[in-house]
């Protein structure tokens, strides 16, 4: 509504002075401001603000007439009346200059169009020069208590018990003079008239005002009584007043008129203020509303405000500002809604916690258009003159605090409420809700369907009118206009502003014309003739139509009251304006659809219809009268009308389910008559033949019934013209701001599934509901309301100067700086209960299904459940009809139910839980529907529930049932909340474990995390190894404890919570192997740092077993997405079959440029002279840093990048060969596809690559390197085959770390089945050559044994793509049969031919700028085993062994 804006502002006086001004009185229109101090009275201008006139009186006269006390302006505001201490009425004629005489004006560049074009254009934008001349002055011959002025006489109250009234030429007459006592006073006018009052004798008027709508003065008593004295007849005289008094009240000290609503506003001495109406019927005082303090928002000043000193209601009546004795300013709406105080938070602390003194202020009134409020204020800030004039050494500058607001275009054009926008505007601004074009929720569609004849002109993208609806929430800022500064120095102030349906077009309205601006384009449209600008002023109010402007306007040329439409996109300009002649002026005006309504100065009601002709270059709007209405019988003055709708709502039967045609017509008029609200109903109670033989446009001209009052204390009206068949009880409600009392809503009942209404059951409900907000639109399709807030912000560190005597404070630190901020509501609860409570469940289901798809339902329902539970469960009274158990049954009907009382119970206090689950059922039960329902994350907020409620067995028992649940689901950060949960139930123990991070920092691997929740266990230290020598009984005899080193879950590690939780843990593990589930079971491990080695030494000879080695691989296919070899039919005749073209491209390979970058030396693995004696590869394992992933360790490319590689083993024979090229395996594949001139499909081995990014120099290195290569097509033809046979990336890393797990556990089955799916015949090598140790058990070789003979006799029938590979490695296969169990040595298990498994790791190369690998020394491992080995530049004997052992073996593509 009215919001504080910036810091105040002070206002210096030029002429110093000794005395301090105390009063501050606007004239009528508020353009001219009198300042009073004892004897001095000046007249100041408001834009500028400008000192223009001041008068000082002589020593002798103020002698005469003591010291001036208060002031009136006449209301042509050319005189002005003072009242003088002793009983003078001092009168001031207010003189102008001549046409050419002004303080200030403007000075405008040569060849400016701004020139003077119209009378009197001057005055509006320049400070006139002004002169006071005082008039023979009025004797009362008793002290003065207070003046009114009225149109053609001024009311003088003086001390004695006297009412004078003067004429403003100064002649008084004697006949009238009324005494007080003569006034009969009694509670109601209907009371008998009897004697006058007698409790009046020595009573006097302390303050009055005159109440224009109510035509009578509000009064104030010195004895503190209030009163209302309304004259009989015309005039003023004894045998014609009667007055009314209220009752019960003895403290008045002030008093305030609204004559828009009709209010009384009498301050009290208690502080509060009591605002009285007039009862119509009776004619006695009625207490509406009261303006107070309450003790929840202001706990320490709420009583201690002292006496009300004054209220100031604003300009256009919507707001009251109150100011006490002990200082500070509150505003209120006019029924009581609290928008801002300055006696808490900010304004009354600074930022270290001390509290400032309250601004007292001494008088204050509103500007322009209630833009400003002026104040005079108590603390000594003036500016002192300097001491050196010892004369004048106590003048001083004494200041004007202005303080700036910002109002709702709702105060002054309330047509803007039936739109979803906000729209807010200051003095030379506005503030726009038009939220973020981006947002898909558009009303485009919607919009068209109104203005489906009018396509043009449109907005280019639909996404542009995005509307309020979701796009209006997204932020809390405001869009910022500044209005055109061309427009605004001669039109000042803005009265009138509107904003159009898309919320991209807005227009105002000042003194004369009109100016609109685009937010697509960003520019202002002026009138390009000012003398067109200058002949017409908007009178009624602005509205927009599609992309029409509505004018309700006066022509001064032609002195005629006009509606006029001007085209947006057309220049501002009459010969574009449509332009309809009316025969009174306009008051307000309305559009709803097609049809404008007007409402005029005669009380009447104008329906005019709209239609868009395309009759020329330029659209124009065609409009025709349809209907007069006139409400002169209703409405006892056109001032009281606040604002007029039209609207679809109605109350008859026609609002069913069947006919929401009806709906889209003109129903009804709604008038807010002075807060009270008017429906006018279309009568169909005549015969409705005529409907279908007349034309459609002559049905509008159906009659309305007389005027029925919906509701009282209203302030604002929303209703939309929009329809919504999903939405229909929101889309047809009529929406009401109600001040204090909040909000209420009138909503349509229908019947469901089209049955027959009952009879008893009204069409219609008004449901109230209280909000945290003051409303400023509603957006009905989301079920929310907008609004806005102040918002402070303490800079108390500015501008705090001191002087040698005093310190002063800068209006920077005396008060915060405020903002205006946006808000939003959500009502949905608010209306859902109170459709419970009056037992219509059924509709409240079919309103909250409607709304059910709104992202913020499940809150709604939250809220729901919350604010009941709160209320009932607090209340110390019993409660006859609890609301609760309706309330939990309503939301069982919703699948949200269960996370609705889960979170509400958690947001809410632990001894209110008995009351909420006694309504809802037992947590017991709703933990296991949870379950059942697999929906883990709220049965895990039940389990925090089941342990305060419950005994810690029964929370065990449900964590055991969740955890075990979650682990099958693989809802890992649940398993580690739920095992720190389930060692706090065991512990016993006040504080729960640390916390375990829930998120997961993004592997480098991209597959198990292993590195950083390793957990391998050595049984004895690296350094006893002997050099050369494997030891396989360090292998396969790990601890068979799973935790041997059990601080990973407590220090206490053989405690019995730990022993229950690692018997879950194995037996998952178990469940996972049996089911050949290996994906599964790495990510367990890794995510929940389970000891998968130590397990699986146990479980060697028991679950880690592989009973069939063929379902065993598919099995593996499958869970890792690995695709089944092929033999490309190009196969028996490639070039690198067997190795034969080996040499040429190995050697081609290195001698081409970047040959040391394209031989990747930490591919595969070294042999054992190369490394240090004593250290096996085990140990080198054990120290793999955490930042490496595993491949990378094993010469393999890092996620990030994918590296095609030539795989040269050192020391046995290559067994593969790759291009090595910055690229991801997919660039890759694509670019060898291009190269060999074929179409190739990636297929399954790229599908999860991660794709690296590609820089220059990369691209680089390609292209010399292939040019280089010159690779034949059947060479590529294989490369790429073998590319596809391969996996994804992440699922070799996978395997491979599984194999390195597999086989460090001794599990020898299982390292086979991995290496036979990755096809590396080093793995089976190894295994075999462990065969021969007396510790492996003859069943594991047996198995072993048969399994390889069923793969290759599975591959022989159904796989023929791994018959390569077998042959590969025949001749194992042939040892294994050869040799029996009984005769391996010991000292067989040599590693001479090292696998791959058996290097230590290196570091990967780092990258040169071009994105090439930079050959170099390796980095060794800090503390790692391998660190003392040979780079690989040392090593030529190495070379010359690969050279020679290329020709060796088949060619097999590998990618790691």
């Amino acid at each position: 509504m009215y919001f504080l804006s910036g810091w105040p502002k002070r206002v210096l006086c030029p002429l110093r002075s000794g005395e301090r001004p105390f009063l501050i009185e606007p004239s009528t229109q508020r353009f001219y401001l009198a300042l009073l101090s004892e004897t001095q009275i000046s007249i100041w201008f408001s834009r500028p603000s400008v000192l223009i006139v001041s008068y000082i009186e002589s020593g002798k006269a103020a002698t005469q007439f003591g010291f001036y006390q208060q002031a009136e302006w006449k209301p042509d505001d050319s005189m002005i009346a003072v009242a003088a201490a002793n009983g003078y009425v001092l009168l001031f004629d207010i003189i102008g200059g001549s046409d050419d005489k002004y303080l200030y004006e403007p000075i405008y560049p040569k060849g400016s169009v701004r020139v003077k074009v119209t009378q009197g254009y001057k005055e509006e934008q320049c400070a006139p020069a002004l002169t006071l001349e005082m008039k023979k002055p009025v004797d009362l011959e008793a002290p003065i208590s207070c003046l009114q002025t009225l149109q053609e006489d001024l009311l003088v109250a003086t001390a004695d018990g006297y009412l004078h009234m003067l004429h403003w030429d100064g002649v008084s007459n004697g006949q009238r003079a009324v005494n007080l006592c003569t006034i009969p006073f009694s509670l109601d006018l209907q009371s008998s008239r009897g004697g006058p009052c007698l409790d009046l004798e020595g009573v006097h008027i302390q303050d009055i005002e005159y109440c224009a709508t109510l035509d009578g003065f509000a009064v104030v008593f010195d004895d503190g009584r209030l009163g209302f004295i309304t004259p009989t007849a015309n005039r003023l005289s004894t045998d014609q007043l009667q007055g009314v008094w209220a009752a019960d009240v003895s403290d008045g000290t002030c008093v305030a008129v609204n004559n828009k609503y009709r209010l009384m506003a009498f301050g009290c001495a208690s502080g509060s203020v009591l605002v009285y109406m007039i009862d119509s019927s009776t004619g006695s005082m009625q207490l509406s509303h009261k303006l107070e303090l309450t003790p929840k928002h202001y706990p320490d000043i709420w009583n201690k405000t002292g006496p009300v000193k004054m209220i100031r209601w604003s300009p256009d009546c919507s707001v009251a500002m109150v100011t006490w004795d002990c200082g500070g300013l509150s505003l209120w709406s006019v029924f009581g809604a609290h928008l801002i105080c300055t006696l808490g938070e900010d304004f009354a602390y600074r930022s270290d916690g001390t509290k400032k003194d309250p601004l007292k202020i001494i008088s204050m009134n509103w500007g322009v258009e209630g833009y400003h409020l002026w104040v005079i204020d108590s603390t000594d800030t003036a500016a002192v003159v300097p001491d050196g004039e010892e004369d004048d050494s106590k003048l001083q500058q004494s200041g004007i605090l202005q303080f700036h607001f910002i109002k709702s275009a709702l105060t002054v054009n309330p047509c803007t409420s039936n739109q979803e926008q906000v729209l807010l505007h200051g003095e030379d601004r506005l503030y726009l809700t038009c939220g973020d074009p981006t947002q898909a929720h558009s009303v485009f569609d919607k919009s068209s369907s109104r203005d489906s004849s009018s396509p043009l002109h449109r907005p280019p993208t639909p996404a542009l009118l995005s509307q309020g609806l979701s796009t209006l929430l997204g932020h809390k800022h405001w869009q910022v206009v500044q209005i055109h500064s061309t427009y605004l120095e001669t039109n000042w102030p803005i009265k009138f502003a509107a904003i159009d349906w898309s919320g991209q077009c807005v227009a105002v309205a000042g003194r004369r014309g009109f100016a609109h601006y685009s937010l697509y384009s960003r520019k202002w449209k002026l009138f390009g003739n000012v003398t067109q600008e200058q002949n017409m002023t908007v009178t009624g109010g602005l509205a927009w139509w599609n992309d029409f402007i509505v004018v309700a306007c006066y022509n001064f040329i032609d002195r005629q009251e006009e509606m006029r439409f001007y085209l947006r996109s057309s220049n501002l300009d009459n010969a574009f304006a449509s332009v309809t002649k009316l025969h009174a002026d306009t008051l307000l005006l309305n559009v709803f659809r097609n049809v404008v309504i007007l409402f005029r100065a005669d009380c009447s009601i104008c329906l005019y219809s709209i239609e868009r002709k395309q009759d020329g270059p330029n659209p124009s709007a065609s409009v025709e009268l349809l209907q007069e209405v006139s409400m002169s019988r209703y409405i006892p003055h056109p001032g009281l009308v606040v604002s007029v709708t039209l609207t679809s709502v109605r109350t008859e039967t026609g609002i069913t389910l069947k006919a929401p045609q009806q709906a889209c017509s003109a129903e009804s008029i709604l008038l807010n008559l002075a807060g009270q609200l008017i429906m006018l109903q279309r009568d169909r109670s005549g015969p409705q033949v005529r409907e279908k033989d007349t034309p459609a446009n002559q049905t509008k001209l159906l009659p309305f019934c007389p005027p029925v009052v919906l509701a009282q204390c209203v302030e604002n009206v929303w209703t939309t013209c929009r329809s919504n068949r999903k939405k229909r009880h929101l889309m047809e409600a009529l929406w009401l701001s109600c001040g204090e009392a909040g909000m209420k809503v009138w909503l349509p009942l229908f019947p469901r599934d089209h049955r027959k209404t009952h009879s008893f059951l009204s069409r219609r409900i008004m449901l109230p509901f209280h909000i945290n907000i003051y409303p400023l639109t509603v957006l009905f399709e989301d079920a929310l309301i907008l609004g806005a807030s102040n918002e402070t912000m303490l800079f108390d560190g500015l501008g705090t100067h001191s002087s040698s005597s005093n310190s002063l404070e800068s209006l920077e630190s005396q008060f915060p700086f405020c903002t205006v901020e946006r808000t939003s509501q959500i009502y949905l609860h608010h209306i859902l209960r109170q459709l419970l409570v009056r037992n219509l469940g059924e509709q409240a289901l079919m309103l909250a299904q409607s709304c059910a798809s709104l992202p913020y339902f499940p809150h709604v329902l939250e809220l729901m459940v919350h604010v009941v539970l709160e209320e009932e469960a607090t209340s110390r009274e019993p409660i006859p009809d609890p609301l609760l158990p309706t309330v939990a049954k309503f939301v069982t009907e919703f699948p949200l139910f269960l996370q609705t009382i889960v979170h509400c119970a958690r947001k809410t206090e632990y001894a209110l839980w008995n009351y909420l689950f006694a309504a809802v059922g037992n947590p017991k039960d709703l933990f296991e529907e949870c379950l059942m329902a697999q929906d883990l994350d709220t049965a895990a907020s039940y389990l925090i529930i089941l342990q305060n409620m419950e005994v810690p067995a029964v929370s065990r028992q449900h964590a055991t049932l969740l955890f075990n649940t979650a682990l099958e689901q693989g809802k890992w950060d649940l398993c580690r909340h739920m095992i720190r949960f389930l060692k706090a139930i065991g512990s016993g123990e006040a504080e729960t474990p640390p916390s375990t991070p829930t998120t997961q920092e993004p592997s480098s691997t991209g597959g198990f995390e292993f590195f950083r929740n390793r957990s391998i266990s050595l049984s004895q230290s690296a350094d006893s190894i002997a050099a050369g020598k494997f030891n396989l009984q360090k292998t396969l005899s790990m601890p068979s404890g799973p935790s041997s080193k059990g601080d990973r879950w407590c220090k206490e590690s053989d405690s019995a919570e730990n022993l229950y939780i690692d018997m879950m843990l194995w037996r998952h593990a178990r469940h996972l192997l049996e089911q050949v589930r290996l994906r599964d079971l790495g990510c367990f491990s890794a995510q929940l740092g389970f000891e998968l080695i130590g397990w699986l030494c146990r479980e060697r000879t028991r679950v880690a077993r592989v009973d069939n080695f063929v379902t065993a691989l598919k099995c593996l296919h499958k869970d890792f997405l690995w695709p089944f070899p092929v033999i490309p039919a190009c196969a028996i005749s490639s070039p690198l079959k067997n190795g034969r073209c080996r040499q040429v491209l190995s050697s081609r390979l290195l001698k081409s440029q970047s040959a040391d970058s394209l031989l990747n030396s930490d591919m595969d693995t070294t042999p054992p002279q190369a490394t240090t004696a004593n250290h096996s590869w085990i140990d080198g394992l054990g120290a793999v840093p955490r930042e490496l992933d595993f491949d990378s360790s094993h010469g393999g490319p890092r996620t990030q990048e994918a590296f095609l590689s030539p795989l040269i083993n050192k020391g046995e024979k290559v067994e593969s060969v790759c291009l090595s090229v910055s690229l991801s395996i997919s660039c890759a594949f694509l670019f060898l596809s291009v190269l060999s001139g074929e179409e190739c499909s990636i297929g399954s081995a790229t599908d999860l690559t991660e794709t690296s990014s590609m820089v220059d120099g990369d691209w680089t290195m390609v292209d010399e390197n292939f040019s280089t290569l010159s690779l034949s097509q059947s060479e590529l033809e294989h490369i790429s085959m073998e590319l596809a046979n391969k996996g994804p990336h992440k699922s070799q890393v996978q395997l491979r770390y599984l194999l390195h797990v597999f086989m460090e556990a001794g599990c020898l089955e299982w390292c086979v089945v991995i290496g036979l799916i990755l096809r590396d015949a080093s793995v089976i090598k190894q295994v075999v050559g462990f065969l021969d140790s007396p510790e492996v058990p003859s069943e594991t070789v047996q198995s072993i044994r048969a399994g390889l003979i069923a793969v290759d006799l599975w591959a022989s029938a159904d796989c023929l793509g791994y018959k390569p590979f077998l042959n590969l490695i025949r001749p194992q296969l042939l040892k294994l049969m050869e040799v029996p169990v009984e005769q391996v040595q010991p000292e067989a298990f040599q590693p001479t031919g090292a696998s791959k498994l058996s290097e230590p790791p290196l570091l990967p190369r780092a990258e040169d700028p071009r994105g090439a690998v930079v050959s170099g020394h390796p980095l060794p491992l800090e503390g790692s085993p391998g660190a003392n080995a040979r780079p690989l530049e040392d090593m030529p004997e190495e070379e010359e062994e690969e050279e020679e052992t290329l020709e060796e073996g088949s060619y097999d593509c590998t990618l790691s």
